[in-house]
């Protein structure tokens, strides 16, 4: 094996001729599969936070598992009644950003992963870890902008939980919600039920909450007027079940986005999925912003779009009911289920070609979510 410690200069990884570089401190969100400890990618919502997943938290719990990697869990607790029960933790950085905050973002990311099962929102906890040093006055605005969320969805605050941590432990607030919903009886919406033939459907703009929470982050300034769509579509979702549409599949492409959520629902029903590049909502400031950055628009999170599976013959009433309501206006079909290539994601670009949209690895930019 080559020594690659330079002769000139003495110091380990550098090539002959150049002083080296120094890789103490470097802290990179770029996906690394072999590594001993946790990194940004496994929170990322792709292939790494899959991985983690399904070879270290399942393994370890063993026969108490019980869980189909959904939005959230659809449990029967008797005399017909379903409830939905879903968690998740918000990290995002800045804890402002054009549009929104971790406050509305974490109650409208949690009625939303309950809405992804058709239910409808009841109840929400909220769980704050607070970093020692954290301004009362940005503590006070996030908690309005929790009560404003939450009073906008027509969930109750019910229960909640404060710590805080050592100011070096933590960076300013991180938000933990809980929520439960009841789903309607007839109801049946799980990534497992695609078939061939459906038509791929999503309600608007894609790629909008990265790319707001990117433009103001430090360093990171495009100069765009780009907005969060952050928004709660539990009433999205409702008024597309008033068709009386069979909706198989509701996913809410946050982490990882429109690509991570079309390749779990690929493999979750084993069909292949293709879509055409064309049809694709992405705005110019959000092209441009990922062009300069070398990101793929289909793998921006989102947090106020939803995806919809649905059988074609019923696409175009479900579709006209998603454009009746404000915030499914620009909804539109990308695509469709078909029988070939199982568990793949497939766009046919306008050169007439194909490309694989794969599921992304790791983390492109650390904390939008």
């Amino acid at each position: 094996m080559q020594d690659l410690t330079d002769v000139a200069s003495g110091v380990p990884g550098a090539l002959p001729g150049q002083a080296g570089l120094d890789f103490e401190g470097w802290s990179c969100p770029v996906p690394l599969r072999d590594v001993p400890t946790v990194v940004m990618g496994h929170g990322g919502g792709g292939a790494m936070s899959g991985e983690l997943i399904e070879h270290l938290f399942l393994p370890a719990y063993g026969a108490a598992a019980a869980t189909d990697l959904g939005d959230s869990a659809v449990l029967s607790v008797g005399a017909g009644t379903r409830l939905a029960f879903s968690t998740d933790s918000f990290v995002v950085k800045p804890m402002f950003f054009p549009g929104g905050s971790i406050g509305d973002l974490a109650v409208n990311g949690t009625v939303n992963d309950l809405a992804m099962s058709g239910a409808t929102p009841l109840f929400l906890s909220t769980a704050f870890i607070l970093a020692e040093g954290t301004e009362l006055s940005v503590l006070g605005r996030i908690a309005q902008a929790v009560g404003r969320a939450a009073e906008d969805a027509g969930v109750r605050l019910v229960t909640g939980d404060t710590k805080v941590v050592e100011r070096a432990s933590g960076d300013g607030v991180y938000l933990n919600t809980s929520g439960i919903g009841v789903v309607p009886a007839g109801v049946d919406i799980n990534a497992r039920r695609a078939r061939p033939g459906d038509a791929v459907l999503v309600s608007g703009d894609i790629g909008v909450h990265g790319v707001a929470v990117m433009s103001c982050r430090e360093g990171l300034e495009f100069g765009t007027a780009v907005e969060s769509d952050t928004a709660a579509l539990h009433g999205l979702v409702a008024a597309m079940l008033a068709t009386g549409a069979d909706v198989h599949v509701l996913r809410d492409p946050t982490r990882g986005g429109v690509s991570a959520s079309l390749n779990e629902i690929a493999r979750a029903s084993e069909v292949g999925i293709e879509l055409v590049e064309r049809l694709l909502p992405v705005p110019s400031e959000v092209r441009d912003a990922c062009s300069l950055l070398g990101l793929d628009p289909l793998q921006v999170a989102n947090e106020g779009k939803l995806i919809a599976l649905v059988p074609a013959e019923d696409a175009d009433r479900v579709l006209a009911a998603m454009r009746a309501h404000p915030l499914g206006r620009s909804a539109c079909s990308i695509g469709s289920c078909v029988p070939d290539h199982a568990g793949m994601v497939v766009a046919r670009t306008g050169l007439g070609g194909s490309r694989v949209i794969g599921l992304p690895i790791g983390e492109q930019l650390p904390r939008i979510c």
